[in-house]
């Protein structure tokens, strides 16, 4: 199991790309393949993943180790998915520092950004609302799309900080649900 969790994490490091946020669907196709954990667990650790610093997908990551094997498991998840992005990041940056200037590099980077924000848009929608137990036409999906709604408008209308609208968020999900 231990094997199974490395590798697992490993190829999710390897393949992800973008951010956390971009691998959760990923993480949790290939959980739900193996049968490990419920959807409403995974929901859970991803929350709690969020909440807690540092990548998402790390702390996922660990947190699903840690359900299944203890903390063992968590360090051999946590080992398997950051060892492909530390190994890249020394070489990109071996190869970023010679090649900067070149326009086809820098031009490269503008159009990974649509692709990036599609996968974590992607992602938000199957995550919030791909749940199977609420249905898209729910008081449950109604009560989601509220909040995120209002945390949208409080960043980017009334320049909110960040932290007050995930706790504003947290009471209005247990006023809601």
């Amino acid at each position: 199991m231990l094997w199974e969790l490395f590798i697992l994490f490993l190829k999710v490091g390897l393949i992800s790309f973008g951010g956390g946020y971009a691998v959760i669907t990923l993480i949790q196709r290939d959980i739900a393949d193996k049968g490990w954990i419920t959807a409403g667990h995974f929901q859970e650790l991803v929350a709690l993943a969020g909440m807690a610093p540092g990548s998402i997908a790390t702390n996922t990551a660990t947190l699903i180790g840690y359900s299944q094997m203890g903390i063992i498991g968590g360090i051999v998840s946590t080992i398997g998915i950051i060892l492909p992005s530390l190994l890249i990041v020394i070489l990109f940056t071996a190869f970023f520092l010679r090649m900067q200037s070149n326009n086809w590099v820098r031009s490269s980077f503008y159009g990974l950004r649509p692709i990036i924000t599609g996968l974590i848009v992607y992602a938000a929608i199957h995550f919030g609302l791909g749940s199977t137990e609420a249905s898209w036409l729910s008081w449950q999906s109604f009560g989601m799309l509220l909040i995120c709604a209002a945390s949208l408008i409080a960043v980017i209308r009334y320049k909110i900080h960040p932290f007050a609208v995930i706790l504003l968020s947290a009471v209005g999900g247990i006023v809601l649900f």
